[in-house]
């Protein structure tokens, strides 16, 4: 990894392609869903104008990550 890749990486997820195309931020987050078996709601979220939302969206909760941090994921899985 270099050192440019490493410093993005802590601003938002990257997603490296088997043919070398780096995808990014909301595009990446689309292509895990799609991967995972949401192909057909990643195909409608990347056509305009969705994935401006996507993309807007993935922003905003990136640049306050402490904020939803504090609404998400707060109680301990039990059970497990």
């Amino acid at each position: 990894m270099t050192p440019a890749l490493y410093e993005a990486c802590k601003r938002a997820v990257h997603v490296i392609k088997s043919d070398g195309t780096v995808l990014r931020a909301g595009r990446a987050s689309l292509f895990v869903l799609e991967q995972i078996g949401w192909g057909w709601a990643a195909r409608l979220l990347m056509l305009p104008p969705f994935i401006w939302a996507v993309e807007l969206g993935y922003a905003l909760v990136a640049r306050n990550r402490s904020f939803f941090a504090r609404f998400l994921f707060t109680k301990e899985q039990r059970g497990q």
